[in-house]
């Protein structure tokens, strides 16, 4: 047997925080190491965060990051350790650090370097030309980045047919979106079984800004059978002990790569690093005299690896509730807040947030304000405050009549000879942003926004007034997932929180008598298929209608969207869970008269 105990340790560092992550790295190798870990694998650019974005044009990070990179190296001995970080010599670039018994023993250089979406790495990194293996204990390695892994052929197929590598360790930060990881889970499989190699993917976990990293790293045979499986938006260490020689014997039959161990192993394309032994984990055999004598055998003794429960087949609307949930977490803990506050509408979105935020925080750091007008309804006051009843919260009312009709009087004189419209309606809006930022101001509270995709979309908001905040919570979440979304939280053991009349009443902003967002709307389960089409799929107008939808109607939701982008461009940013998400996933002028 050739046994090799390999680990995936997926944490949730922080972008920029050198000292930070260094520690958590080091965590991570202490606690493998106490598990027997022969082989540890980290994610894409642990030491940095994901993404750095601009810090990489800063010669005093990349220097700092190097530095905390050698500073692993005592922590290393009797490991191997492989991390992401960045290196550089006349450029820079995105590197795994190879660290092995307390020496830099190699590096690999990213060859795919993704410039589409949230990446951008064309801008900062220049890509790898050659493909190294390592070799330890006769078993031979391969080390690559996120992408390298993504396509057939490339670095993997390289790294085993010419370096003959059995283990294929990928360092990734793999940004969330829902259903990602049964695709991920299915290509990886896939990759390990045409590959005959041991597959080891280790990912970020945690959010940073917009993104959500899910975690879900894997350790799959030879055969596309999974080993051992990381949690979903959780730190993990995930351990699996593989027998080498099962890769060995599947080889045999395999002609591809029974030729690839004949090449060449000097190739400039595949150079093979041999990884020294480490000394100081070996003993004399038993009967040598003395502790010089006799032949040294390595030390093989391993504590057993505890049994992991099975992981779980999550469902995509639980899976989306926790990805938000985590998003919104990081995202306050990390920019440094303690307390957030929203508006509480009485209405199914706002609901919404509010459980969110108390499942990422605690009751009593979230802060409810109800702000009434003339034309609020009895049932959303009444709905407002028992769903803060329900979850616990601070709650305030603070009305804003009194201050709508200041505005009035204030403007009446301006505004002589014209008929109220839509201007009196956003001064509520306002109004009401005012409020949330002077509490924001006065107390240090982050102000959650609590806009929809739907809304978002089609510019179905107020500059100044409902976008007003430091965070979109439900940025990326179409009005119809919602609805998926509270029904779920209702569901959960902690019992029903938003109030039934909130799900199923007709939405409304209320900022007139009797009105309904389907006064200006198509009903959201029209608008939201027609939404997904032109925004996620860049379908033409046509394309979409002759899916069966009113070509006038595609149209006038098209014309929303495009002249809404402005507006887009000065809401606060919000989780990624969608395949293609408002920010940096979609980049479009404002402006631009195409009409598609």
């Amino acid at each position: 047997m050739r046994p090799l105990r390999l680990g995936l340790s997926q944490i949730n560092p922080t972008v920029g925080d050198l000292e930070g992550n260094f520690a958590r790295v080091v965590a991570g190798i202490e606690r493998a190491r106490q598990m027997g870990v022969d082989l540890l694998a980290f994610p894409e650019m642990v030491l940095t965060g994901y993404p750095p974005e601009d810090l990489l044009l800063k010669p005093a990070f990349i220097e700092n990051a190097i530095e905390r990179t050698r500073e692993l190296l005592p922590h290393t001995r009797g490991m191997t350790v492989v991390v992401g970080t960045v290196d550089r010599d006349f450029d820079l670039y995105n590197v795994a650090a190879v660290l092995h018994d307390g020496q830099w023993v190699g590096t690999y250089r990213k060859r795919y370097l993704p410039n589409y979406g949230v990446f951008d790495e064309n801008r900062y990194f220049m890509p790898g030309t050659r493909n190294p293996v390592f070799v330890r204990g006769g078993t031979v390695i391969g080390v690559n980045i996120c992408e390298d892994i993504w396509y057939p052929g490339g670095p993997v197929e390289e790294q085993v047919l010419r370096g003959g590598a059995e283990v294929i360790v990928n360092l990734s930060a793999s940004p969330y979106h829902a259903g990602k990881a049964q695709t991920r889970k299915r290509m990886l499989c896939t990759r390990a079984a045409d590959n005959l190699a041991v597959v080891c993917y280790v990912n970020l976990v945690g959010g940073q800004d917009e993104i959500v990293y899910d975690g879900g790293s894997l350790i799959v045979d030879e055969q596309g059978q999974v080993l051992a499986e990381g949690l979903m938006f959780e730190e993990d260490l995930v351990a699996a002990d593989v027998d080498l020689d099962s890769v060995f014997n599947a080889r045999l039959h395999d002609p591809r790569l029974r030729k690839g161990r004949a090449l060449d192993a000097a190739s400039e394309i595949t150079p093979r690093i041999e990884l020294p032994v480490a000394t100081h984990l070996l003993r004399p055999e038993p009967g040598a005299e003395g502790a010089g004598g006799g032949v040294a055998v390595e030390v093989t003794a391993k504590p057993a690896l505890e049994r992991r429960r099975a992981a779980i087949q999550r469902e995509l609307v639980p899976e989306i509730y926790d990805a938000l949930v985590v998003g919104a977490r990081d995202y306050v803990r990390k920019n440094g807040f303690e307390t957030v506050v929203l508006g509480l509408s009485g209405g199914v979105d706002s609901a919404l947030c509010a459980c969110l935020a108390v499942d990422a925080l605690e009751p009593r750091q979230v802060v409810g304000v109800s702000m009434p007008s003339e034309y609020t309804a009895a049932a959303s006051q009444e709905d407002a405050e028992s769903l803060a009843r329900a979850l616990g919260i601070r709650f305030y009312t603070i009305p804003i009549r009194e201050v709508m009709a200041s505005y009035l009087r204030a403007l009446t004189p301006t505004f002589e000879g014209r008929e109220s419209d839509i201007t009196e309606e956003n001064l509520q809006a306002r109004i009401r942003g005012n409020y949330l930022m002077a509490l924001s101001n006065k107390f240090g509270w982050l102000v959650l926004t609590t806009g929809n995709k739907s809304e978002v979309s089609v510019g179905y908001s107020t500059l100044y007034g409902d976008t007003a905040g430091g965070f979109a919570v439900l940025k990326d979440v179409y009005k119809t997932m919602v609805y998926q979304l509270a029904r779920h939280r209702n569901a959960l053991g902690s019992g029903p929180a938003i109030p039934e009349r909130t799900i199923t009443r007709a939405p409304t902003a209320e900022l007139k008598p009797e009105q309904t967002d389907q006064d200006t709307l198509p009903p959201y389960e029209i608008l939201d298929p027609i939404l997904r089409l032109y925004v996620e799929e860049d379908r033409a107008v046509r394309e979409i209608a002759g899916l069966g939808y009113d070509e006038d109607l595609v149209r006038q939701v098209v014309r929303m969207v495009d002249r809404a982008e402005y507006k887009r461009r000065q809401n606060p940013p919000g989780i990624k869970i969608t395949p293609r998400a408002f920010g940096k996933d979609r980049r479009l002028p404002i402006t631009n008269r195409w009409r598609g």
